[in-house]
């Protein structure tokens, strides 16, 4: 390792040591640093880059030397019990072939009309709240079959599904201390309801699964097996997918509607049908919302173009850049919410930051979400008719502001964030 980089000591990632606010960490290290450095956290190296040149190497990295899967992977397992990914036929990067997602948002249309009949004509609900339990209605339907999102089995699985919650390893990384020391008790529980509620599903509907869909194609991978094996298999399959693809968009969607009830002018566009606009909107607060640590574990040594530096980075350690630090600070005017600074899917002035790698809702090149355009489809459907069907008004008073520990993933509120809804 080159000894021209810093080490940042005394500072340690908050899932390893006690950190109040793990971004302002990082924050305060690069101050002292400069925009490359070292942070040595719970045993393991993290090379940290702030730099263009260093967010663009980080971008170029190529998986099999330096690896976003291992990375993820590493991360959720804090949380979520190794069962859940041991043996997996299925996996959540296979979600977004182009049929499959048209069946997501016809699924996402059923869910919306379910939603509205639960909310009513008038009332009052955490905008949070809200999207994630219609997150759990179209994710299940989408991937465990519509039986999954009948009332009985929903109610089952949404309660197992907030108690699995792999993003609680990013989220609230403090508590993962004290869920090891539990040997994950909680999550195993809530892990033994899905697959008790999938099995039931499974017993109860098996001539109705279409093959063509994918709960289809997950069942047929588990074809010949011993039922018991078969019905778990099944079921794990549909818990990996699940928790690995639902939170962060919901959590977007729920940024969205926020910054929506604020700028009533630009919810009326969206209300009326402007999609473009949704969209626009939808990109804006995803990136003022992330929270997110981008991370690759290094697989093979590799030499890494840092701009200030370059690194000889050994396998075995991560390199990582951290995206609050970077989308709303790198250009004049990017701590706003401005939804016209988006031309289609890109900022309509990148060529004027150092590096147009700099600001991401999304990602770039070989490391950019699959899932975004069914994201900003799924996202301005749900902006479009939850807009166009009630009038809404926020109950918070301030800006509502994300979860302090949080690093990683999108921001989730510190605090419930109550909106009060009546039919238009």
């Amino acid at each position: 390792m080159n000894d021209r980089v810093p080490v940042a000591e005394g500072v340690g990632l908050p899932w390893d040591v006690a950190v109040t606010d793990g971004v302002a960490a990082i924050a305060a290290a690069r101050e002292r640093h400069g925009d490359t450095f070292v942070v040595d956290s719970g045993g393991q190296h993290y090379l940290f880059t702030f730099s263009p040149t260093g967010v663009e190497s980080f971008y170029a990295l190529p998986e099999e030397v330096a690896s976003k899967g291992v990375a993820d992977y590493l991360m959720l397992r804090r949380k979520l019990p190794d069962e859940i990914f041991a043996g997996r036929r299925t996996l959540p990067g296979s979600l977004f072939r182009r049929d499959d997602v048209t069946s997501y948002l016809d699924n996402l249309d059923a869910a919306l009309d379910a939603t509205f009949a639960e909310l009513g004509d008038a009332g009052t609900v955490d905008v949070f709240a809200l999207t994630r339990r219609l997150g759990h209605r179209m994710g299940l339907a989408s991937w465990a079959g519509p039986a999954a999102a009948d009332p009985g089995s929903l109610e089952r699985l949404v309660v197992a599904f907030d108690a699995l919650d792999g993003s609680d390893a990013f989220v609230h990384p403090d508590a993962m201390a004290a869920i090891a020391d539990s040997g994950k008790a909680v999550e195993r529980a809530a892990l033994d309801d899905v697959v008790d509620v999938i099995e039931g599903v499974l017993r109860e509907r098996r001539s109705s699964v279409q093959p063509e869909s994918l709960f289809g194609r997950i069942v047929a991978a588990w074809a010949g097996e011993p039922d018991d094996v078969r019905l778990r298999g099944i079921a794990l399959d549909v818990a990996l997918i699940h928790v690995a693809s639902m939170s962060n968009l919901m959590a977007a969607l729920g940024w969205a509607l926020v910054d929506l009830v604020e700028h009533p002018d630009d919810a009326a566009r969206v209300a009326a049908g402007d999609a473009e606009w949704a969209r626009s909107c939808a990109l804006e607060s995803t990136r003022m919302a992330q929270r997110s640590i981008m991370s690759r574990v290094v697989l093979e040594p590799v030499t890494f173009d840092a701009g200030d530096v370059v690194v000889d980075v050994p396998a075995g350690w991560t390199i990582s850049t951290l995206l609050p630090l970077l989308n709303t600070s790198v250009a004049p005017g990017l701590d706003r919410w401005d939804p016209a600074r988006w031309h289609r899917h890109r900022l309509a002035e990148a060529d004027a930051l150092a590096s147009p790698m700099l600001v991401t809702a999304f990602g770039h090149g070989r490391h950019s979400c699959p899932a975004r355009p069914f994201s900003l489809s799924a996202m301005t459907t749900a902006m479009t008719r939850l807009l166009g069907r009630y009038d809404v008004t926020s109950g918070w008073t301030g800006h509502p502001a994300p979860v302090a520990a949080q690093i990683g993933g999108v921001a989730r509120a510190a605090y419930p964030c109550p909106i009060h809804y009546v039919r238009s």
